[in-house]
């Protein structure tokens, strides 16, 4: 599954572009999801809203109040993960992009070539991440979460709540199982209900230990192992 935003103030063009990319999607046979936004300003609240749900953003410069650059500049803030990749009808900004990071540029009309080049660059670079995102989903909806995000997994009957800097996502599963998927990566389990990032842990007093704003239980099965988990953290200074 992929998630792609389209953001340009002109219909047509996204529509052309939608037609183009699910075109090239469909002919890969592989699952996707377009979003489509007609301003800066209607896209960053989602943005902010829906956070880790857009593997790929095509924004376009040249927009109303709140241009494409700006945009960009504000979701950059926010995450360095999404893929943007500048669509316009101009050649100025060429150079402009590298501040935000952007994945590529394209000149209005977009091309198949180029749009099958960029959808093979954003899927390389969601393969390298692999080792430093965590994946889950919700029905039809992906998240991909950064670790360095997420504070901790509660675990609450069927349902698995990860809790992060930004938000928090639900979705169906195990603690063990992901728990299972994280080993290895520094999570440290520290109750039946509980797994935490061992880097956002502040401190353990007793049976409670302290993440961000939250004071979760400790279990005294799990209590040896936080506090190596801390004592690591410490080291790693």
């Amino acid at each position: 599954m992929i998630s792609i935003a389209i953001c340009d103030d002109n219909r047509e063009n996204r529509l052309s572009l939608r037609w183009l990319m699910e075109s090239i999607l469909e002919k890969q046979k592989m699952e996707h999801i377009i979003y489509e936004f007609s301003s800066g300003e209607t896209l960053l609240p989602w943005m902010h809203k829906h956070h880790n749900e857009v593997d790929l953003l095509f924004l376009d410069i040249e927009m109303g109040k709140l241009n494409g650059m700006e945009t960009a500049k504000t979701l950059r803030a926010d995450s360095d993960m999404l893929q943007i990749v500048f669509v316009t009808g101009f050649s100025d900004y060429v150079f402009d992009g590298y501040s935000v990071g952007a994945l590529d540029y394209l000149l209005k009309p977009a091309k198949r070539e180029q749009l099958e080049t960029i959808l093979s660059r954003t899927l390389a670079k969601r393969c390298k991440d692999i080792g430093q995102i965590y994946s889950c989903h919700n029905g039809d909806t992906w998240y991909r979460i950064p670790y360095q995000e997420i504070l901790y997994f509660e675990s609450n009957r069927r349902k698995i709540n990860c809790i992060t800097t930004k938000r928090s996502y639900e979705f169906y599963g195990k603690l063990d199982e992901v728990a299972q998927e994280l080993s290895g990566a520094e999570f440290v389990r520290i109750h039946q209900r509980y797994l935490v990032r061992a880097d956002a842990i502040q401190q353990i007093c007793g049976n409670e230990v302290q993440v961000g704003v939250q004071t979760l239980p400790i279990s005294r099965s799990c209590h040896q192992q936080a506090l190596l988990a801390l004592t690591r953290r410490a080291l790693k200074g």
